[in-house]
């Protein structure tokens, strides 16, 4: 008898990832708030009454931390949007077939990058 090749997670399993991927999302919210919350404090020092060398490399480094800050905010939004189009793969029970091959992903993949679409197998097949 053959093996049955399975194409798709059983609702058991989408449903341990629905709740993987639903941790990672607060996670990732409350971390940008964070971010967020530093860019807007980050506008005064009180280096008003330093040294004018001071005050100008110090607004150097805050218009780097803000440049930073925005960027690390951009990146995790894109990490939450990824992560809630995989709820929608869930949804649709699509969630964890490769997009290139149409196998499934490794289960251990998924755990440690729950938004991924690829296979390693497909991945390496990019490079």
């Amino acid at each position: 008898m053959a093996k049955e090749v399975k194409n798709r997670y059983s609702d058991k399993e989408l449903e341990e990832f629905r709740k993987l991927i639903q941790e990672k999302i607060k996670k990732a919210q409350e971390q940008l708030e964070l971010i967020e919350s530093a860019y807007r404090n980050d506008s005064n020092n009180g280096t008003d009454d330093t040294s004018p060398t001071f005050k100008a490399f110090d607004e150097g480094s805050e218009v780097m931390s803000k440049e930073t800050s925005s960027q690390l905010a951009i990146r995790q939004e894109k990490f939450i949007r990824d992560l809630k189009n995989a709820l929608i793969r869930i949804e649709n029970k699509t969630y964890g077939i490769c997009r290139v091959t149409g196998k499934l992903i490794n289960p251990e993949r998924l755990k440690l990058v729950p938004h991924a679409t690829l296979s390693i197998e497909a991945k390496n097949m990019q490079k």
